[in-house]
């Protein structure tokens, strides 16, 4: 029984959603003899795209070829949709659809996220937080046809976990990368609100004002261009213009790095933790790229890297293994409103600056301990989230309980 699927997604942009589409399409490559694989690439904001000249680029275009054949010259039917976006965007296109979200990064989904889940046959969410919060999210709504008020309207469309698994890159060097102080810590994040960069540099500036400790801040506003580079510089250097005499070094890392280089980074004998004071994250890639190589954590506990932070301690019990940062919940700010996605009633994490700046001296003074739980942390992620076992999640997300068994039967597939 093969099934053709349409996959529409950001496949070639540089973002989380790009990731997750790549994902998507390498996990259905794995079972060719169960799918028929199609492909409609959509952009995502203005990111920019992966230009590699490699086998699996080679492998997306046929797919997008392949799909104007069929779509455009056999005029024919698919049977399976799975759209990688925000939910506003999900379309009935064929007789199953899926919809495969990060989610979100608040306490509630938008109202049209709840009208269109339900459009869906399925829903596939990278973490549990996004999940619990879709799960529980109300409004109130009008039947068109009828008149009839619902007044604690919700999405009754199932709705599935899987998130990220390790990925294993060779480490490539930065070229020209060079760090004048020993002890430095990294963070990585697109210069957006929700990321709260601008505090996550200046309290850090304040806190080791006195110390030669360095930060480097892998960042860009939209794309990686040379453009996008000066107005990235030219807000850095706005935001460290009142600390003139400062020992501590913050360092620009701008543009393209490979899946090589980010390993090499996290590897390196000067970058000693990862910052994260991001307001939410649907699952926070970065973070989880930085767990499983070994680098210590400074972040929340809230949202969706709550899915990977937590490791067993000797008794048993789940433990967060990162430098805790508290936190409050507040509404979002008005320049963060997003119709349709980040709502004005919606909430997020503040994080504390006091506890903030009290892990950052921490980990500068205690970094062994730190490491020794970043430790623990890798291995129970390389443990726990493996490739193979993604892929065949991802496989059994798109198949029904009842195909799948029918396909064991007839010796075509194998129930993990």
């Amino acid at each position: 029984m093969i099934k053709k699927i349409l996959v529409k997604g950001p496949a070639l942009s540089r973002s989380g959603y790009g990731e997750q589409t790549r994902f998507a399409l390498r996990a259905l490559r794995t079972r060719e003899d169960i799918f028929d694989i199609y492909l409609i690439n959509i952009p995502w904001g203005h990111t920019g795209h992966i230009f590699a000249d490699d086998e699996e680029r080679e492998w997306l275009d046929n797919l997008m070829r392949k799909t104007v054949q069929f779509v455009q010259v056999e005029r024919k039917q698919f049977d399976v949709s799975l759209q990688v976006t925000i939910p506003n965007e999900w379309e009935k296109i064929a007789p199953i659809n899926i919809g495969y979200t990060a989610g979100i990064e608040a306490t509630k989904v938008a109202p049209v996220w709840l009208l269109k889940g339900n459009e869906m046959d399925k829903i596939i969410i990278i973490s549990n937080h996004s999940k619990e919060v879709y799960e529980t999210s109300t409004c109130t709504a009008q039947n068109q046809d009828t008149g009839e008020v619902v007044e604690n309207y919700r999405c009754e469309t199932p709705i599935e976990v899987i998130s990220y698994p390790v990925q294993k890159f060779e480490p490539a060097p930065i070229d020209g990368f060079k760090l004048e102080h020993d002890f430095n810590f990294l963070v990585v994040a697109q210069w957006g609100i929700r990321k709260n960069l601008d505090n996550t540099i200046k309290w850090f500036v304040e806190e080791f004002k006195d110390d030669e400790v360095g930060l480097v801040v892998k960042t860009n506003i939209a794309k990686d261009c040379l453009i996008d580079r000066e107005v990235t510089t030219n807000r850095l250097r706005a935001l460290l213009l009142p600390y003139k005499d400062r020992k501590c070094k913050v360092h620009l890392l701008h543009g393209t790095l490979s899946e090589g280089e980010m390993t090499w980074l996290y590897n390196h004998d000067k970058i000693k933790a990862l910052i994260s004071l991001s307001h939410g994250e649907g699952f926070g890639l970065p973070l989880f790229e930085a767990a499983y190589n070994g680098l210590p954590l400074i972040t929340t506990l809230w949202s969706g890297q709550a899915d990977f932070i937590y490791a067993p301690n000797k008794s048993g019990k789940q433990r967060p293994m990162v430098a805790k940062v508290g936190h409050t919940l507040g509404l979002i700010p008005p320049e963060a409103h997003w119709e349709g996605v980040l709502e004005k009633d919606a909430m997020w994490a503040y994080p504390i600056k006091e506890q903030y700046t009290r892990q950052l001296r921490e980990v500068y003074k205690n970094h062994p301990r730190f490491k020794s739980a970043a430790t623990k942390l890798q291995k129970h992620i390389q443990k726990n989230f493996k490739l193979e076992d993604f892929y065949a999640d991802f496989v059994g997300a798109i198949y029904t309980e009842e195909e799948l068994e029918w396909l064991k039967e007839l010796g075509s597939i194998e129930i993990l």
